[in-house]
């Protein structure tokens, strides 16, 4: 099986000089077989592969550099992307290609979209076998007959991930010794000093929402599913919010549950498989994804494991909050097989609101989606990072502002005329706190959310009575079938109604300090869904 790649004399002056030269496309036992010899990773009880990623156990954000070219620059959003010049990256390669030139790598081709017209091929160069391994599982796997490789077709991107290889960063324009740095003319990403396999799945999201607005294709961090009916449905949502979660239902199909595109066609998963959290995950709460910690050849980040039973303690968090999970869809049993769905009927913006102010459900109009979807708010809770001790409100533009090379309008304005297009249905559903904020009141049951989810779906909900809701003007339901009308109206859930009053002010005041910077880029009708205190 071994081929060195540095075992000729003739050195490698670009990475698909190495691609003939590297292992190429092996199968996923293949590569777990290579990464237990190679001492990567340690065999669970039942078959998963157990990995540790040492002092990155999450996304490297600050260590992220967008190539500055002259033919690009006004595309990029320079306010929240960091810029490296393009000798810098020319010098990064350099290096790296000189680090690898006796390096055993690893080759994959494979796809980012399953939407035929808008998909893209994608070559991923590895010095890990499990990181190969990985990024089989998470992106979309085409034919053997059908990979670059085998028909003699350039890939449309080149993704390089050495780990060992750490960055300079006077000769490398960079932060660290760590690097992430995506060359849209080049049509490479190159990633060193870092062991977050992560760091590829999302420098294809990355790609992929530079690509597709000009195609006016949507792309999104949202799960989707779709029931009997066809009546596929989007959920939006940052980390926390339950997007996952509430996206399993045994009685719906999963088409994915992190990143998706929305084309002419219909909705298309943009991946092959998920990266769920694991941390305190159970077989009651959400038995699909649990099963998946039994399967053979998942990818366990940071799970710890008794080195003798080999048994996982998923709630052992002593090595990160962040411990993850990769495995192909196909272990989910109600997974799509061909991550496609039709347009959406329906669109649903997850929060945790800790503050307890915004109601469980609420029916919003498209111009208040778009503010919501611009806004992206969620919030932590006391506890979750240092110094945090109440809640604090995080807005992420477009439930991910970390991969959007583009300006949030551009999505924005594109969501909205698909929406307007489609006819989709557009809720608000908080998973956070009522009656009171966190510490005072309680969270909302997951039992009830997934009720009025149901009536959502289902239209139960289209004729409900509603209330507007007085600071933020959504449509309220004032009944839903089996939830508790009280727990319907946020303000009387609270003992203290001018406590929560006050609260509700505070957050409409940080929802429009944010929104200041999207005032000038959105019609006068998506300004006016801005929250205005009671």
């Amino acid at each position: 099986m071994a081929m060195t790649v540095g075992a000729t004399s003739q050195r490698i002056e670009t990475f698909e000089d190495a691609a003939p030269r590297a292992l190429r496309n092996l199968s996923a036992a293949a590569l777990y077989q290579m990464a237990v010899e190679r001492g990567e990773g340690a065999v669970a009880a039942k078959g998963p592969l157990v990995v540790r990623t040492g002092e990155h156990t999450g996304r490297s954000a600050a260590d992220k550099f967008i190539v500055r070219h002259d033919a690009i620059s006004d595309k990029i959003w320079w306010d929240a992307n960091k810029p490296m010049s393009a000798d810098a990256f020319d010098a990064l390669k350099a290096d790296m290609l000189d680090y690898a030139a006796d390096k055993e790598l690893i080759a994959q081709d494979l796809k980012g979209g399953s939407d035929k017209d808008h998909s893209i091929d994608v070559r991923v160069f590895t010095e890990y076998a499990w990181h190969s391994l990985f990024i089989q599982h998470l992106l979309v796997r085409p034919p053997q007959n059908k990979r670059p490789f085998n028909t003699g077709a350039a890939p449309d991107f080149t993704i390089v991930d050495l780990p060992g290889f750490t960055a300079d960063p006077e000769r490398h324009g960079c932060r660290s010794g760590t690097v992430i740095a995506v060359d849209f003319v080049d049509r490479m990403v190159l990633i060193g000093g870092t062991s977050y396999a992560g760091e590829m799945k999302k420098s294809v999201f990355t790609i992929l929402n530079f690509l597709l607005p000009e195609k006016d294709v949507m792309p999104m961090h949202c799960s989707v599913n779709v029931g009997a009916a066809d009546d596929a449905t989007i959920f939006f949502g940052l980390s926390g919010t339950g997007k996952t979660t509430l996206s399993a239902d045994a009685a719906r199909t999963l088409v994915g549950d992190d990143e998706h595109g929305w084309s002419e066609n219909g909705l298309f998963n943009f991946e092959g498989g998920c990266y769920a959290k694991m941390i305190r995950l159970s077989a009651e709460a959400e038995p699909e994804i649990h099963a998946t910690t039994e399967k053979f050849a998942t990818v366990l980040e940071n799970v710890v494991m008794d080195e003798s039973s080999r048994a996982l303690d998923l709630d052992d968090a002593s090595l990160t909050e962040n411990t993850r999970g990769a495995y192909p869809i196909h272990y989910i049993p109600n997974a799509s097989a061909t991550g496609r769905a039709p347009h959406p009927k329906t669109i649903v913006m997850l929060t945790c609101d800790a503050f307890g102010v915004m109601p469980p459900i609420a029916r919003m109009t498209p111009e208040q989606a778009m503010y919501q979807f611009l806004s992206g708010y969620t919030a932590k809770v006391a506890g979750t990072e240092k110094g945090v001790t109440e809640p604090t409100a995080t807005f992420s533009t477009c439930f991910g502002a970390p991969f959007m090379p583009r300006h949030p309008s551009e999505y924005g304005a594109l969501l909205g005329r698909l929406i307007d297009r489609h006819g989709a249905q557009c809720w608000l559903v908080n998973t956070g706190w009522t009656g009171g904020p966190y510490g005072v009141g309680s969270r909302m049951p997951i039992k009830a959310t997934r009720a009025l989810l149901n009536a959502a779906l289902s239209g139960a909900l289209a004729d409900a009575p509603t209330r507007a809701h007085p600071v933020f003007g959504f449509e309220v339901p004032t009944e839903a079938p089996g939830v508790d009308a009280a727990l319907l109206d946020p303000r009387g859930a609270w003992d203290d109604v001018d406590a929560y009053d006050a609260q509700a002010r505070k957050l409409a005041q940080m929802f429009t300090d944010n929104f200041r910077i999207f005032e000038a880029h959105v019609s006068e009708d998506v300004r006016k869904a801005a929250p205005t205190p009671a």
